[in-house]
């Protein structure tokens, strides 16, 4: 058998910088635990401490990609079977939308896109920001693109004053590979 035919499907896992991101080791897990391999790509900013990239790195076994490669290095992640984009700040939806690949997330976000690989979004948006019209366009021209989108999380607290879960889980059942065919691309994986 090839190594394509046995290897895990790969997932790519786009984190931005928003609070909820903390957690991203509860979406790592219940990816592995659907035998997902997972690499993560996180915005410049939510490098700066919205996660601890020391252990995602060690649960992974993977380093955790922000720059871009050099035309020299090796592509250090095969390409994507899947990409899940989670927490989705205001600022990523938007820019995404409008094409714009000034960083390696987004550049690597509006490939995938292209490529049919599905893709899933989690957004984290406040109230105030998701009644944006630019916001609401870009949610519009993404899902004309086929990316699929989870609930709306804002983080804000409810009514009894604790926190809502955000639904990690909901991200991979949003690209089972059952859903949609893969399309493999030699470019994918920058």
């Amino acid at each position: 058998m090839t190594e394509q035919a046995t290897r895990k499907p790969f997932l790519y896992v786009v984190v931005c910088a928003a609070g909820i991101a903390a957690d991203v080791s509860k979406l790592i897990t219940a990816a592995q635990e659907r035998d997902w391999e997972v690499g993560v790509i996180a915005t410049p900013v939510a490098m700066n401490g919205f996660f601890d990239t020391a252990a995602v790195e060690a649960q992974t076994g993977r380093p955790i990609r922000s720059a871009w490669r050099t035309p020299g290095e090796p592509r250090p992640f095969p390409a994507p079977d899947a990409v899940v984009v989670a927490p989705a700040t205001f600022n990523t939806v938007n820019k995404w939308a409008a094409g714009i690949a000034d960083t390696l997330a987004l550049g690597t976000l509006c490939e995938v896109a292209g490529l049919g690989v599905p893709i899933a979004v989690l957004p984290c948006v406040a109230d105030a920001l998701a009644s944006h019209p630019a916001y609401r366009d870009s949610l519009e021209r993404l899902r004309g693109m086929g990316v699929r989108f989870g609930q709306p999380y804002t983080g804000e607290p409810d009514a009894d004053g604790g926190r809502p879960e955000f639904g990690w889980e909901r991200a991979l059942d949003l690209v089972d590979e059952r859903e949609r065919p893969r399309t493999p691309h030699p470019t994918a994986g920058h």
